[in-house]
């Protein structure tokens, strides 16, 4: 059977899984194992992303900063730049353990195996380092690398940094917090929860069950992604949309549910928008980051926050949170096609809710 959906109930069907429409979920921790993770971007123009995704979700009901409370708590880790539930380690440990893969190799695999085997004396220094003196950053670790790493991006000659990062990968070493935007690093026996990992096959199926639950709907072969990387081909069931070409995978259990739409704002980085090219496909949205453009040629702003109403995405809100004046400074609100007098007014009451969730008066 193949479900055929229109684009409004495909749309109804990622906002519904990504728990955007009403009722608002109440438990930030709930949210977390639904959505199966939270990226860690730092960015604070408005608030950390992983604070504005559960906002989003939760209203005043989310304090700022509460997702620390669960780091804290051990309900939550930080695993490759992700923050997961703690119990999700044992889906992870598989790949953890097939570290840097399950052959056949990529040659980028084979490479960085290469070059981690290479500094295997570096690496032993800082296992032993942490076992006697964790929680530590990077810069307090040993570098007695004695091949530097190499990259044309920003991490090169960062060799204690990318090394740590390889350890994290294969389940060596964890992210034991954060001092400010730095983090601190211990050994994984010390911070991962140690229940059984969970076989290969059965993690990798049960995190593909996960993508299509918390996406409701995607393309069965999709993005791959180095922290997603099991596409949705073999769970849920098949899909065609109304004038978008191709076959999609849904979560069957979104099909005759009712939808209740609200009105709220989305970091740049929400999932419901971070895949492009499904957005583009299903909400038919113009968007993108600009926070990497020269100025002059932004169209909507450093950090332009998506505005979702119901099942719709409509415009954009360039903000900018000046704590030290205690405002939300509103530079600007992109009007996607022609808005209602009832969207204009809703669209202000989800900024008006932004300055109060932040404590900062709205100035426009």
């Amino acid at each position: 059977m193949v479900h055929r959906l229109s684009r409004t109930e495909a749309r109804r069907m990622a906002v519904q899984a990504q728990l955007l429409a009403v009722p608002c979920p109440a438990s930030a921790l709930d949210v977390v194992r639904h959505l199966g993770f939270l990226q860690v971007d730092l960015t604070t123009v408005v608030a950390p992303h992983a604070d504005l995704v559960l906002w989003s979700r939760m209203g005043a009901a989310y304090e700022e900063g509460g997702v620390d409370a669960l780091i804290g708590d051990g309900a939550v880790l930080e695993h490759q730049s992700m923050l997961r539930p703690a119990e999700d380690i044992a889906l992870l440990q598989a790949d953890m353990d097939a570290w840097p893969g399950v052959p056949p190799l990529r040659q980028w695999q084979v490479e960085i195996a290469e070059w981690v085997a290479a500094n295997d004396g570096c690496r032993q220094e800082i296992l032993a380092t942490l076992r006697a003196e964790a929680p530590l950053p990077a810069r307090a670790l040993p570098d007695t690398c004695e091949v530097p790493w190499r990259s044309s991006g920003w991490t090169h000659h960062k060799s204690v940094m990318k090394l740590l990062e390889c350890m994290e990968a294969r389940g060596e070493v964890a992210v034991a917090g954060r001092k400010g935007k730095e983090r601190t690093w211990d050994l994984s026996s010390r911070i991962h929860p140690g229940d059984a990992a969970v076989a290969g096959p059965e993690a990798h199926r049960t995190m593909a069950e996960r993508r299509l639950r918390a996406l409701g709907i995607a393309r069965p072969r999709a993005l791959e992604n180095w922290h997603e990387p099991y596409d949705v081909r073999d769970v849920g069931e098949e899909a065609v949309v109304e004038g978008v070409r191709g076959r999609w995978r849904v979560d069957p259990t979104l099909l005759e549910r009712d939808f209740d739409g609200r009105t709220t704002l989305l970091s740049p980085l929400d999932r419901l928008v971070f895949d492009r090219k499904r957005m583009q496909e299903l909400f038919e949205f113009d968007y993108q980051l600009e926070m990497y453009k020269p100025a002059a040629k932004r169209r909507w702003g450093y950090w332009a926050m998506p505005i979702l109403s119901g099942d719709r995405l409509v415009g954009k809100v360039d903000a900018t949170a000046v704590r030290e004046s205690g405002v939300l400074l509103v530079d600007a609100v992109h009007e996607d096609g022609e808005w209602s007098t009832e969207t204009r007014e809703e669209v202000a009451v989800a900024i008006s809710r932004l300055g109060g969730w932040l404590g900062l008066e709205v100035v426009s």
